[in-house]
């Protein structure tokens, strides 16, 4: 058989991801802030677009109509603090006092005026290892082991422990291991004591010899019967050291008072995440309202001046001066479909949700992606990206958007509840158990199915390990 090479002509029908399909794409994925810093962005890359006069305040319109009586109450509690009064000061004359260099003392002075300035009183948080560090300079050891121990101190994790092992440090610090060896003993004895551990046993363990140097029975209870204190197997351990229950009652209690498992923790600094809702559902006069959160968010138009010039311009600069206008014709559609799919999403959840919105978490009811896309007739994938890093303000606080989808279980009194609203239930059943008798997760479960809900233990045990619950013998409590 020969082989040949021909052209053959063949029709076929695919999706083509153009550079514009894929922005329009990603703006259904962006959050608020992402949003605002897309478009100004645009502003910048496009000279043909152009904000809209009058709409810097974001278009909020909807949401300032519906807080119009806390806004006149705000307005008026400046009023009354003002007096109703703009006019009692004579700027002419304060300003001739600034312009004379004179103080404040000019105007009558005030109990501040001898105050040193306010940059003399704020305060800085200091990280962990600036604390060690600032320790190190004052404590007498050799010039190695100081410059070895600052290689130590930079190598904690948040925790305060030591990342590297004693083989790995004398590597990195080109140093005997017995260096080493010397250099973790200091950091080990800097405050807060423990630093420097390469685990929570050896973290404890450090504790224990520096706060109760005589007593025996620390290290052994830390090394041998950590299981057991966790079990609450108080007698093992007891019959093990030949000493009273009670007596080990009392060491539980002070290893949990007195010894700190994560040392480095109080210096731990953890940036705040500012979370700025895109949506408000918000009570209007008995009904429930969508409103989309369009502050910093300003209205764009194509610039009529380039469309004019665009008629004079030559062949290259009209390509150019096309390319910038179609561009910001789109990106301007896409926004306003970004708007309006979002908020069929966010009024079709509220359709599903109605009675969360009322009534909070404990009525949440199990929903699915698909069951939104079928209702507002999109495909699947565009509700995950709209309901992705989207956020809400309710009346019961802020929620994802996918915080309202989840699986459920069957109640006996009819309809399904959701998985969040179960977690719900156990975790008030748990805050509400006697510590000394925690309920386990087989109570749990009768309690929940007396109420109508048809669980399982193994299920209780997954959802309140889900929550980070731990179990009826960890939670009991001896003291």
């Amino acid at each position: 058989m020969g082989l040949d090479l021909r052209l053959d002509f063949k029709m076929s029908q695919t999706v083509v991801m153009t550079p514009r399909l894929q922005q329009a794409i990603k703006l259904l994925q962006y959050s608020h802030l992402e949003m605002i810093d897309h478009v100004q962005e645009a502003i910048l890359e496009n000279p043909t677009l152009e904000v809209v006069p009058d709409t810097d305040d974001g278009g909020t319109a909807d949401l300032e109509a519906l807080r119009k009586d806390e806004g006149t109450k705000e307005r008026n509690e400046v009023s009354d603090q003002t007096n109703g009064a703009d006019g009692d000061i004579d700027w002419d004359k304060f300003l001739g006092y600034l312009k004379d260099g004179s103080s404040g003392q000019g105007l009558g002075g005030t109990m501040h005026d001898e105050l040193p300035p306010i940059e003399t009183n704020l305060t800085y948080g200091q990280s962990l290892a600036d604390h060690l560090l600032w320790q190190l300079q004052m404590v007498r050891c050799l010039d190695e082991e100081r410059r070895v121990a600052r290689i130590v101190i930079q190598d904690l994790d948040p925790r305060g422990y030591c990342t590297q092992t004693r083989e790995e440090l004398a590597g990195a610090a080109q140093c005997s291991v017995e260096i080493v060896e010397d250099a973790l003993a200091v950091v080990q004895a800097l405050d807060p004591i423990g630093c420097g551990a390469a685990d929570l046993l050896d973290c404890l363990l450090i504790q224990a010899k520096g706060r109760f140097p005589h007593d025996s029975n620390f290290p052994r209870i830390l090394r041998d019967h950590m299981h057991n204190l966790e079990k609450r197997n108080y007698a093992a351990i007891a019959k093990d050291l030949e000493i009273d229950v009670e007596d080990v009652i009392e060491y539980h209690r002070m290893i949990k008072d007195d010894l700190e498992p994560a040392p480095g923790r109080a210096f731990t600094v953890d940036e705040p995440r500012y979370i700025t809702p895109d949506l408000y559902v918000e009570n209007h006069e008995g009904e429930w309202v969508v409103v989309i959160n369009e502050e910093g968010m300003p209205d764009l138009r194509v610039s009529r001046y380039y469309q004019k010039i665009l008629r004079e311009a030559s062949k290259k600069d009209r390509e150019y001066l096309i390319d910038k206008l179609k561009g910001a014709e789109f990106l301007i559609k896409s926004i306003n479909k970004r708007r309006r799919t979002i908020r069929r999403v966010m009024e079709s959840i509220l359709k599903f949700q109605g009675e969360f919105f009322e009534h909070g978490a404990s009525r949440l009811r199990p929903m699915v992606l698909q069951d939104v896309a079928d209702d507002i007739g999109v495909h699947m994938s565009t509700v995950s990206r709209v309901t992705t890093n989207k956020y809400v303000h309710t009346t019961h606080g802020i929620f994802e958007l996918k915080y309202f989808f989840s699986a459920g279980l069957n109640c006996a009194t009819g309809g399904d509840l959701a998985s969040e609203a179960i977690k719900m239930k156990i975790k008030s059943l748990v805050a509400a158990e006697n510590g000394k008798r925690p309920l386990s997760d087989q109570a749990i479960a009768d309690l929940l199915n007396r109420d109508g809900v048809n669980i399982a233990r193994r299920t209780v045990a997954k959802y309140r390990e889900a929550m980070g619950v731990l179990p009826s013998s960890q939670r009991k409590r001896m003291f």
